[in-house]
């Protein structure tokens, strides 16, 4: 059976990155040879996001769109493009291009090398101010002091999941969720790999 890649990507006011992190992401997948679906989970944007969304849909089959009745949060737009992703593995990255989409193929060479979750590592650029760092070092601390389940400092939520793990984390309860945690609470056969953060593309951190 013919391989399939979902590609889950969350934006709440990016109307200026839309058409480039699609671009960017369906020229990394061409030469995967693999059938594959880019799943845009739209939280409740207030600028033209929605309707450049919809543009891309009526233009391309292959672009799905998800569009909630207002902002629920990050977590919760990335959780609902899992849940509705068909494909065999799931990705799920930003739509501000800091997640580079020239990752994806090592992504899936990992994948189709026996890994079920692929991680990346995110190795902050020299542009990123002193406070951010801090701030970021704190949080993996604090995070890892209060949690059986270490979080690796760094790690994104820029992930491949092989369609078994999204089946197991569809299925977990939780209403309030902390998707870098939950995935590494499941186990499986994970392997990180690094990136280097690219400058934001358009508009401003969420």
């Amino acid at each position: 059976m013919r391989e399939r890649l979902s590609v889950v990507i969350p934006v709440f006011n990016e109307e200026g990155n839309i058409r480039p992190v699609y671009e960017a992401v369906r020229e990394e997948i061409a030469g995967l040879e693999t059938d594959f679906e880019i799943i845009f989970v739209d939280d409740g944007s207030t600028d033209g996001s929605l309707p450049l969304l919809k543009e891309l849909h009526t233009d391309d089959p292959h672009v799905r769109v998800i569009g909630f009745s207002r902002n629920f949060g990050h977590q919760s737009a990335v959780s609902a493009g899992i849940a509705a992703a068909t494909g065999n593995a799931v990705i799920c990255m930003d739509a501000d291009l800091q997640h580079p989409p020239s990752m994806i193929p090592r992504m899936v060479e990992q994948w189709r090398a026996g890994y079920q979750v692929v991680y990346t590592i995110r190795e902050d650029g020299a542009d990123t101010g002193l406070l951010k760092r801090w701030f970021s070092s704190g949080f993996y601390r604090f995070i890892n002091w209060i949690s059986e389940t270490p979080v690796i400092p760094g790690a994104a939520d820029f992930r491949l999941m092989d369609r078994s793990v999204v089946d197991v984390l569809v299925a977990m309860p939780e209403r309030s969720r902390f998707l870098r945690g939950m995935v590494g609470w499941l186990g499986f056969n994970q392997i990180g790999i690094r990136y280097q953060a690219a400058s934001r593309h358009s508009g401003q951190s969420k």
